[in-house]
């Protein structure tokens, strides 16, 4: 990870991704967590002020140390443990069936290796453990589809290998987990270019 990715685009994303419109969406996708859960793509700890009470630990995944500092005081604050156990969502140090909920915050549209983050998020969750996400992807609409592939290389390049145009869906559709909630939409005053992914998905061991 170049000094870009590492220390300053997790400051640029802290601030982009932390309006009203975003809390909204990060308090939905956390209100059912419990347990041990494991949040890939935990950044700067953004929904760390969400987790409800039920949450005992969180195990995060990160491969930027300056989302780490950022991240300190609203650990703190919340008051919940949270350990970092590693830098990429494919290669997860847990056990089988260790964790009781996973979290994933428009993350799928980064991590270089996706499918293989989701067979491990599947092989930690224990059975009937559930990932909740909400991600951006690819558009329903062929038109704007044309612009996320074309926007894409410029997307990848500026924003740390993120991809306007992996389509969330399919990607769940096609892991060892099964969607039990799914809902999208465009996020407004984006052209369509961000469309919005929000649900859950079960690990049936």
């Amino acid at each position: 990870m170049g000094w870009y990715d590492d220390r300053v685009l997790p400051r640029i994303m802290d601030k982009a991704t932390g309006s009203k419109g975003f809390d909204d969406l990060r308090e939905q996708v956390t209100k059912d967590l419990f347990g041990e859960v494991l949040e890939i793509g935990f950044g700067s700890g953004t929904n760390v002020k969400f987790f409800p009470d039920t949450v005992t630990k969180v195990y995060a995944v990160d491969p930027a140390t300056i989302g780490r500092e950022i991240a300190a005081p609203r650990i703190a604050r919340r008051g919940i443990p949270v350990e970092f156990i590693g830098l990429d969502g494919a290669s997860l140090p847990l056990p089988d069936n260790s964790v009781d909920c996973a979290l994933s915050s428009l993350t799928l549209c980064t991590i270089p290796d996706v499918d293989q983050a989701l067979r491990e998020v599947h092989r930690v969750l224990k059975p009937g453990g559930k990932l909740y996400c909400f991600e951006h992807g690819l558009s329903p609409s062929s038109k704007k589809q044309k612009w996320q592939h074309r926007l894409n290389p410029i997307e990848k390049f500026a924003a740390g290998g993120c991809h306007l145009n992996r389509d969330i869906k399919r990607l769940i559709d096609d892991s060892p987990l099964t969607w039990i909630d799914y809902n999208h939409f465009d996020l407004p005053r984006t052209g369509g270019l961000f469309h919005l992914s929000i649900g859950a998905a079960i690990a049936q061991h």
